[in-house]
């Protein structure tokens, strides 16, 4: 029998959190995105930011730190400009799943994939 008391101190757990949204972390082509997108879903964060730590601050619903970020324009919503030109290259992102959010972070400068 599972101990639910455990289980969701593990599952507010930072450490266990960006340990599990590292692992879930990877690259995907704009073009996979596209029905997220759609439906408003995919979050662009800054690349001065930390995708694993902004996941984890969004897991664990920490809006004041969310707001902040979406404040200064760090964390926001990819609007249909952004959308369009990651869609004529076909840009291959970071992403990672906060249900029901994805995500996204172009890679850094000298780390961009072909």
């Amino acid at each position: 029998m599972e101990d639910t008391a455990n289980t969701d101190i593990a599952q507010k757990d930072p450490k266990l959190i960006r340990q599990k949204l590292n692992q879930d972390t990877a690259r995907i082509r704009w073009s996979a995105l596209h029905e997220h997108q759609q439906k408003e879903l995919v979050i662009k964060v800054s690349t001065d930011l930390d995708l694993i730590e902004v996941a984890c601050q969004f897991t664990l619903d920490n809006s004041v730190q969310v707001k902040a970020w979406m404040d200064q324009s760090q964390v926001q919503r990819v609007d249909d400009s952004q959308a369009d030109d990651w869609k004529a290259e076909d840009r291959e992102l970071w992403a990672v799943v906060v249900v029901p959010w994805v995500l996204v972070q172009e890679p850094k400068p000298g780390t961009a994939a072909n």
